[in-house]
């Protein structure tokens, strides 16, 4: 990979950019934080060649807002828990637009 290559990966969302230590400063957290959001299968860190966890920017998302509940009183676990029902409620909603937008244009047109 040429170091071109490695700029245009700079802004996919999905890329393994940030160390375990840089991750828990941008949340201002530990590492211990990161390990237990692994722990509970809420984010799994893709592993550097030498086994060192790497992050991703929408890694980075969920364990924000992971953070966010936990400082709000919000055990780890139950956490992870909204957060995982929260991505599936999105997902359901967007497949419902869907479904909706496919159903208005199949409903036949009356002449007026």
């Amino acid at each position: 990979m040429t170091a071109d290559d490695s700029y245009g990966r700079l802004d996919d969302d999905d890329y393994p950019a940030y160390t375990m230590g840089r991750a828990a400063e941008i949340l201002g957290t530990t590492p211990a934080f990161l390990r237990a959001l692994g722990e509970h299968r809420l984010i799994t860190p893709l592993r550097s060649e030498g086994g060192h966890r790497r992050y991703s920017r929408y890694q980075l998302r969920i364990a924000a807002r992971a953070r966010e509940l936990v400082d709000q009183g919000t055990t780890l676990e139950a956490a992870c828990r909204i957060i995982v029902l929260e991505d599936q409620l999105e997902e359901a909603q967007r497949i419902n637009a869907e479904y909706r937008r496919a159903a208005e244009t199949a409903k036949p047109q009356t002449a007026a």
